[in-house]
């Protein structure tokens, strides 16, 4: 018998650097989780009620490989409505499984093997995974503190070979919380015109910023024709075990996206889809209410990671602070590793996601504001040992 059936793809793919760590955290007491990047409110109930109901109405039968029809309408509209896109809900949507298969039909539909996505790190940590399972060679570039973790263009020209195919980042980011900015965006866009890339845009936490606009990348000039745009309801709708997102593009590429779909998903779950689009007809309310916790939140974090000589900058979306832990003269997985021993404070060692990581933490806000408040008195006392 041969000893590894696995292919070398796989075998090469490293272990998610959140998964990790948290088996760890899992096995232990009275631990204070800033780690775990999932809302930690409850599906609005109005949501919940609705997938109750389509399994009561006996809506248990597959829809459409590409979702329902309604469900893409709406979807569609909310695109028009909050970014002036136009897109045709019979040809130019997917519904998917989450954000996750949305990126796993992208890479899949786009790349042949060798082929290269250029991916802005740090970053969440299955870009990379992803473009590696698809056949492609993931280049990071590095992204850094002094330029709020945005991609600088004189290295993403310099990142560029006869062989990158496509270019896929993620705003809001997961883990910086970087938003980026018009301006940026639009030199990433001159960039990605004059090479012909593809550009995979992960906007999933696009209604999560605070005081700053989300910029839609397929919005810029001339992008709409070499952009997929992947997006969702997990995180905006507080949604992340119903599996529900989706993706837009222009119609030869979803209909590359929807062929692969259709032989290895089929459609995604239907009562996920009736709740979904009842959270984008009517769930506005209670985004916005949950946006402001999350500001709060944002604000005391920063706030208090500061103080502790954990310097942060202020980001700007998603539930994610970024701090660097130099002053505590530990690298990012011994300070993680440390903290969790003698404090029970979890967070997640920078490097997991990706280079530029290297030196801090990341540290999710979704949590509740008392045990915020709890985990930085316990970071204090940690800081004042060993800071």
């Amino acid at each position: 018998m041969k000893s590894n059936y696995l292919a070398q793809r796989v075998v090469g793919l490293k272990p998610s650097g959140i998964r990790k760590f948290f088996d760890i955290v899992a096995t232990m007491k009275d631990v204070i989780s800033l780690g775990i990047g999932e809302p930690d409110f409850v599906t609005p109930d109005h949501i919940v009620q609705a997938g109750i109901r389509s399994l009561h109405a006996g809506e248990t039968h597959y829809t459409s490989n590409a979702g329902l029809i309604e469900l893409r309408r709406a979807i569609c509209e909310y695109m028009k409505k909050n970014y002036q896109m136009d897109y045709d809900p019979a040809k130019e949507i997917v519904i998917t499984v989450g954000v996750s298969e949305a990126l796993y039909l992208a890479m899949t539909a786009i790349l042949d093997p060798g082929d290269e996505v250029i991916v802005p790190t740090p970053c969440f940590v299955s870009y990379q995974a992803e473009v590696i399972m698809a056949g492609g060679v993931a280049v990071e570039l590095p992204t850094y503190v002094e330029n709020n973790f945005l991609v600088r263009p004189e290295d993403l020209r310099a990142a560029i070979t006869p062989r990158t195919k496509a270019l896929l980042i993620g705003y809001p980011s997961n883990p910086t919380g970087t938003v980026a900015t018009r301006e940026n965006l639009l030199e990433i866009a001159k960039i990605a015109e004059e090479f012909d890339l593809v550009v995979v845009s992960d906007e999933l936490y696009d209604q999560l910023v605070y005081g700053v606009p989300h910029v839609c990348f397929a919005g810029l000039p001339n992008m709409k024709q070499r952009t997929i745009v992947l997006g969702g309801f997990s995180k905006n709708y507080a949604m992340t075990g119903w599996r529900a997102g989706f993706a837009v593009g222009p119609e030869d590429f979803i209909r590359g996206l929807v062929r692969i779909h259709q032989y290895t998903i089929m459609s995604a779950p239907t009562m996920s889809q009736m709740a979904a689009l009842e959270a984008i007809l009517h769930g506005q309310e209670a985004v916005n209410q949950m946006r402001d916790e999350y500001d709060r939140r944002r604000k005391l974090i920063v706030a208090g990671l500061n103080q502790l000589g954990l310097k942060t900058f202020e980001p700007r979306g998603a539930f994610y602070a970024f701090p660097n832990i130099a002053a505590s003269g530990f690298d990012e997985e011994t300070f993680a590793m440390k903290l969790l021993d003698e404090e029970k404070v979890a967070v997640v060692p920078g490097n997991a996601f990706g280079a530029g990581g290297e030196g801090f933490v990341r540290c999710s806000y979704a949590t509740a504001y008392d045990k915020l408040e709890e985990a930085l008195v316990r970071m204090d006392r940690f800081m004042r040992r060993h800071g």
